[in-house]
């Protein structure tokens, strides 16, 4: 449907540094196109762990992996930690790979809720840990589908319940660089239960360089040993240009990286106070370019609802449904594109809703 403005993908609408650009250029026309170590470049490993330092986070240059996006290093981690029959906590909602991938490997799903406001139920969380004895737990702040961050009392209660449960969890943070609040929050920021904890995170979203396929993941030595088998016998290695454009990125482009995310806060901002001036119910998200308004309250389930907005206003979201159960009843809104993108897709939608329904 050419002529429909589409708000579905997590695709940032910038374009990648002329310095990571460069940088990359340099990296062919050197010919530095050959195998790195299986776990990547030492002093881009080296800079993110400077990079995390600035989030509270500390890792060693051994204990982190360079991985084709943070895709690779999901499915990788899963891979290495995931037996059939396993029980794997994902929360409701969720980014899909979680689900598909556990499932992938033979794992068993078992979801736990979130809060009306798309926070930590953690009083659920502990119960569903004591009676469901799950092995990993998947954390996702901030989050896709619905921009929720994680807050300084939530990771305080989940650090309790980590320390004293048998439990491991992979924290995905791919959004870490796109918080708006003043403080970040992680999981990963406690000493005592680093064991316990796998770190992902990449480029992709941070240097819109979707397609230049960079991640990586973190973990303790003995953790990292597991991973590196499938990594390795996988892909052997992350691409060697994509590399040096992001160490370029984490040298010199920090500056640009706060540019998007300021630009980003603007556009969150202007959807939210146009949907609730619609008269969705919606709630303002902290972090990433994603937010997850009801759309309960027009008597559509969540498909009917998108394919109507699609066919009838000619603009393109996510139905809720695709991030599991409890997205039911939402609908996902990227604000990854333009301000003039959005304007003119929330004229539609405002006329939409008061035409329509």
């Amino acid at each position: 449907m050419p002529e429909a403005i589409s708000l579905t993908l997590g695709q940032p609408d910038f374009k990648v540094p002329d310095r990571i650009k460069k940088a990359m250029i340099d990296a062919i026309n050197e010919d530095k196109t050959e195998y790195t170590s299986n776990i990547g470049l030492f002093q881009l490993r080296e800079h993110i762990a400077q990079y995390l330092l600035s989030f509270k986070i500390k890792y060693s240059p051994e204990e982190i992996c360079l991985t084709i996006g943070g895709s690779e290093a999901l499915l990788a981690v899963f891979t290495a930690l995931v037996n059939a029959g396993d029980k794997v906590l994902i929360p409701n909602v969720a980014y899909p790979a979680y689900d598909s991938c556990i499932k992938l490997l033979g794992g068993n799903v078992v979801n736990y809720p979130l809060n009306q406001d798309f926070t930590m139920d953690i009083s659920s969380l502990e119960n569903i840990i004591d009676n469901e004895k799950p092995k990993i737990m998947v954390l996702s702040y901030p989050s896709n589908p619905t921009g929720a961050t994680l807050s300084k009392d939530d990771r305080d209660k989940l650090h309790s319940i980590i320390l004293n449960k048998n439990i491991m969890v992979v924290t995905d943070e791919i959004y870490s660089s796109l918080c708006f609040e003043e403080e970040y929050y992680s999981i990963s920021q406690f000493s005592d239960i680093r064991d316990k904890v796998i770190f992902v995170g990449g480029f992709s979203k941070m240097f819109s360089m979707t397609g230049l396929r960079l991640g990586y993941l973190c973990a303790n030595k003995e953790i990292m040993k597991s991973v590196l088998k499938v990594h390795q016998y996988a892909v052997s290695c992350a691409p060697s240009i994509s590399q040096y454009g992001a160490l370029e990125g984490l040298k010199n482009c920090l500056d640009e990286v706060e540019k998007m995310r300021c630009e980003f806060q603007k556009r969150r901002d202007y959807v939210y106070n146009r949907l609730k001036l619609i008269g969705f119910d919606v709630v303002m998200p902290k972090g990433a370019f994603y937010i997850f308004p009801s759309v309960k309250k027009f008597g559509f389930s969540s498909e009917e609802f998108c394919e109507r907005l699609l066919n009838d206003a000619k603009v393109a979201i996510v139905p809720g449904s695709a991030f599991g159960p409890g997205g039911e009843g939402f609908a996902r809104i990227s604000y990854s594109y333009s301000m003039e993108q959005l304007k003119d897709a929330l004229d539609r939608i405002e006329k939409f809703i008061n035409d329509k329904l």
